[in-house]
C-alpha cells in the first residue's frame, strides 16, 4: 500500500512520463481549483448560513489541498508554490502560510545515476575525480542532492548532483503553465488587474537560473567577496575544475543547524549575539551590496564552532540595483514625512503600483497604512505585522510588487522568526535601526537645522513647481471637458440597495412564471397518461421552486440587515 502511494505521488519522475499525462494532471488540478473556487463564493454550497468563519475554514482546507498537490506534482510545481508564498498580494493570506510551509519531501535518486550524470558531464568516473565518494547524500531535494566527498588534493568538499531528467520535465511543465497563465490572464475575475504573462516569465527565469549550477557558483563567489572582510561570515569555496552545470562541487564547511538551539548552547554560543548577527548579515547584504540570499531559512544558515554564520545555497538570489535603491529612500523619507502622495509617486516609479484613473482609494489606503504603522516607534514595530497590513491592503488593489522586494520582505519575516527563536526579547526592526539612522543621515534627514532647511527648500520647490505647472494642468482639464472625457462618478448605497431588490423582485417573478408555467403543463400531461414527460415537468418545476425559495430567503436576509 506505501509503496503504491509513494509511486503514485511522484509518478512524475518515471522515464516514461508523458507530455500528454502531464497536460492531464496539471490541467485538472487547474480545472479542480477554478471549481473550488466559483463555489467558494455561492451561498448555497455551505451549510447554514455563508459566515466568515465558514469561508475562511473553505479557503484552509483548498490551501492545504494546494500545497499537497504541489508535492505530488513534483519540483516545477514545489518551488512555484515556494515562489508563490511570496506573493500575499496576489493570493489569500491562508494560501501564502500553506504554501510557506512547502518543503521539497521527495526521496533521493540513486547512487547509479549520480555516477551517470557525473561521467557524462566530466567524461571521468567517479574514482578518476575523487579520491573518496560517499554514495548517501547528506540531503535531498526536488532540485538536486548532496553527497560529501574528498578530492585527491586532500580538500573535504560536497558535491551538489543535480536530479536526473530535471530539465526535461522543466520544458514540457513551463509550457504547459504558460498556457494556464494565458488562461488565467483572459480570466474575467483572475485576470482583472494582474499581468500573469509576466508573473510566468518573472517564475521562468528564476526556476531556470535556480537550476543552472555555474550561476549557483559565481552567486556564491559573489556573496563570498562580499562578506571577505568580515571574519563572522563564512561562505564555501567554489570548486570550478569539478563544476558544470548540472554538478556543484564546493568546500565542506559543516556547523551547527540555527535553529538547533540546545546544541549552540551546548558549543558556549551566545543565542542573543547570533540573532542580531543574522539580522547585521542581512542588512548588509541588502543596503551595503544591493546582493541578498533569497531564501535565508534555518536549512540555510548555520553557525561554526567559533560563533561565525554559514550560509549555504545560493541558486535564489537577489539584486538591487543602485536605481531602486534610491527609489526605495524615496520611499522610505515619504514614509518617515507620513507623505502618501510622494509614497504613491514612488511607489509607481518602483513598479510596484499600477497607475489608474483613480488614485484616490489607493492613496486613502496608503495613509491608513502610515498613520497606523507609524503610531508606534520604529524600534517596536514587528517585520511580519507590517507585511501582513501591507499585503492585505494590497490584496485585490492595483499593487503589483516585484519579485525582488516580496523576496526581501520574506526575507525580513523569515529572519525575525529565527531571531525570535534563537532570543524570544529580540526585534529585527530594532537591531535595524542603526541602518536606517545611517540611511537617513546619508540624505541629510538626521541634522535638525538641515533638515529644517531642506524641508523648507523641498515644500518651496513643491510649491514653485505646482504653481508653474497650474495653467498647464487646467488647460488639459479643460481640453477633457471639450472632448467629453472628464467622467463624475456618484455612488448611492440606497440606490444601489433599491435595484438589487427591484432586480430580485424581478427574478422571482420570473421563478414564479416559471413553477406555475411547467406545473400546469405537468399536470396537462398526467391527465394525457405522458407519464415520464410529466415527471420531467414536474422535476424542472421543483428546481424553479427551489432557486424561487432560495431567492426569497435571501431577499429576507438582506431587508432584515
Amino acid at each position: 500500500m506505501t509503496v503504491q502511494r509513494r509511486q503514485k505521488a511522484y509518478k512524475w519522475n518515471r522515464k516514461r512520463y508523458s507530455r500528454t499525462k502531464r497536460s492531464i494532471d496539471i490541467w485538472s488540478f487547474v480545472f479542480r481549483f477554478l471549481g473550488a473556487r466559483w463555489l467558494h463564493k455561492r451561498p448555497w454550497s455551505y451549510q447554514g448560513d455563508m459566515t466568515p468563519e465558514k469561508m475562511a475554514a473553505r479557503r484552509r482546507k483548498q490551501a492545504i489541498w494546494i500545497r499537497e498537490t504541489f508535492l505530488e506534482l513534483g519540483p516545477t510545481f514545489i518551488k512555484l508554490g515556494q515562489l508563490f508564498s511570496t506573493r500575499a498580494d496576489l493570493f489569500p493570506t491562508e494560501y501564502v502560510e500553506e504554501l510557506s510551509k512547502l518543503q521539497d519531501r521527495v526521496p533521493a535518486f540513486s547512487y547509479e545515476q549520480v555516477e551517470e550524470i557525473i561521467q557524462a558531464d566530466f567524461g571521468k568516473s567517479v574514482p578518476e575525480l575523487f579520491k573518496s565518494f560517499d554514495p548517501i547524500p547528506l540531503a535531498a531535494a526536488s532540485l538536486g542532492q548532496v553527497h560529501r566527498a574528498q578530492l585527491h588534493s586532500g580538500d573535504e568538499v560536497v558535491v551538489k548532483v543535480q536530479r536526473p531528467g530535471l530539465k526535461r520535465l522543466f520544458k514540457i511543465d513551463l509550457a504547459i503553465l504558460r498556457g494556464i497563465a494565458v488562461y488565467f490572464q483572459n480570466h474575467p475575475y483572475w485576470g482583472k488587474g494582474r499581468d500573469w504573462i509576466g508573473i510566468y516569465e518573472e517564475c521562468c527565469r528564476i526556476l531556470w537560473e535556480e537550476i543552472d549550477y555555474l550561476n549557483e557558483g559565481r552567486n556564491a563567489d559573489t556573496f563570498r567577496r562580499n562578506f571577505r572582510k568580515h571574519d563572522w561570515t563564512r561562505v564555501p569555496r567554489v570548486f570550478w575544475r569539478y563544476a558544470t552545470p548540472r554538478v556543484l562541487t564546493l568546500e565542506y564547511m559543516p556547523g551547527i543547524k540555527i535553529s538547533h538551539y540546545e546544541a549552540l548552547e551546548a558549543a558556549g554560543l551566545d543565542r542573543k549575539e547570533l540573532a542580531h548577527l543574522g539580522a547585521k548579515a542581512y542588512l548588509h547584504q541588502l543596503l551595503d551590496d544591493g546582493f541578498f540570499h533569497a531564501d535565508p531559512h534555518p536549512g540555510n544558515i548555520a553557525v561554526s564552532p567559533e560563533g561565525a554564520l554559514i550560509f549555504y545555497d545560493f541558486g535564489m538570489m537577489g539584486q538591487v540595483k543602485p536605481v531602486t535603491r534610491e527609489r526605495l529612500m524615496i520611499t522610505f523619507i515619504g514614509i518617515a514625512q507620513r507623505d502618501a502622495n510622494l509614497v504613491v509617486s514612488s511607489l509607481v516609479d518602483l513598479g510596484a503600483l499600477q497607475e489608474t484613473e483613480d488614485m484616490g482609494p489607493v492613496r486613502r489606503s496608503v495613509q491608513y497604512i502610515l498613520d497606523n504603522l507609524m503610531d508606534k516607534p520604529f524600534e517596536e514595530q514587528s517585520v511580519a505585522e507590517i507585511s501582513d497590513d501591507l499585503y492585505e491592503i494590497a490584496y485585490d488593489q492595483p499593487f503589483r510588487f516585484p519579485a525582488t522586494f516580496t523576496f526581501v520582505m520574506r526575507a525580513f519575516s523569515t529572519l525575525e522568526g529565527v531571531g525570535k527563536g534563537l532570543d524570544p526579547e529580540f526585534n529585527f526592526m530594532e537591531a535595524a535601526k542603526p541602518f536606517a539612522t545611517k540611511l537617513m543621515s546619508n540624505n541629510d534627514l538626521s541634522n535638525s537645522t538641515e533638515s529644517l532647511f531642506g524641508e523648507i527648500g523641498r515644500q518651496a520647490a513643491q510649491v514653485g513647481s505646482t504653481a508653474f505647472g497650474l495653467p498647464r494642468r487646467l488647460e488639459d482639464t479643460l481640453d477633457k471637458l471639450e472632448r467629453g472625457d472628464v467622467r463624475v462618478r456618484v455612488r448611492s448605497i440606497e440606490t444601489d440597495r433599491i435595484l438589487r431588490r427591484v432586480s430580485n423582485v424581478n427574478m422571482a417573478t420570473n421563478y414564479t412564471l416559471l413553477v406555475g408555467a411547467f406545473v400546469l403543463s405537468a399536470t396537462i400531461l398526467l391527465v394525457y397518461e405522458f407519464l415520464w414527460l410529466a415527471i420531467a415537468a414536474f422535476l424542472v418545476a421543483g428546481v424553479a421552486g427551489f432557486a424561487l425559495l432560495r431567492l426569497m430567503l435571501q431577499m429576507g436576509r438582506a431587508d432584515r440587515l
